[in-house]
C-alpha cells in the first residue's frame, strides 16, 4: 500500500514539473501605464480584450493555442537602493524563443549572443491560454 502511494505521489510531482516548448511570439506590447490588450494572431481576434501593465505577449503553442503572457515589473536588487526600487521587465526581441511552463508562470528564454551559447529569460505571469484560432 505505501509503495503505491509513493508511486501516485511520485507521478504526481512529474506531472507538475516545468514543461519547455519553442514558441513563438504572434502578439506584443509594452506599456508602462494600463492598456487595453487584445490577443490576435493569424489575423484572428481570439479573446476579449483586458487590462494590463507592462509587457505583454500572445505565445503561439506548438499545438496552435494560444498563451498570453504578462509581466509588469520587477524588484531591481536585494536591499539595495530606495523602497519601490524596480526595473522593467527584459523583453525579447526576436520572435522564436523557448518558453518553460511551470503552473502560472512561463519562462521566455531567448539568444543574446552570435553563437547562440548566451542566453538572457524573465519569468511572466500567464494570463489565459487560448482556444486555437477556428479556420474559415
Amino acid at each position: 500500500m505505501k509503495l503505491a502511494i509513493a508511486g501516485l505521489f511520485l507521478a504526481c510531482a512529474a506531472s507538475t514539473s516545468a514543461q519547455k516548448l519553442d514558441v513563438k511570439i504572434v502578439d506584443r506590447q509594452d506599456k508602462e501605464d494600463e492598456y487595453d490588450y487584445a490577443a490576435v494572431f493569424n489575423n484572428v481576434a481570439v479573446a476579449k480584450s483586458f487590462k494590463v501593465r507592462g509587457a505583454t505577449f500572445t505565445l503561439q503553442l506548438p499545438d496552435g493555442r494560444g498563451a498570453v503572457v504578462n509581466c509588469e515589473s520587477k524588484f531591481a536588487e536585494h536591499m539595495a537602493g530606495r523602497v519601490g526600487n524596480r526595473r522593467s521587465c527584459r523583453v525579447p526581441l526576436v520572435d522564436s524563443i523557448q518558453a518553460e511552463f511551470n503552473g502560472d508562470n512561463a519562462k521566455l528564454i531567448w539568444p543574446v549572443s552570435l553563437d547562440g551559447k548566451k542566453m538572457q529569460s524573465e519569468t511572466y505571469k500567464i494570463l489565459a491560454i487560448l482556444d486555437k484560432p477556428k479556420s474559415n
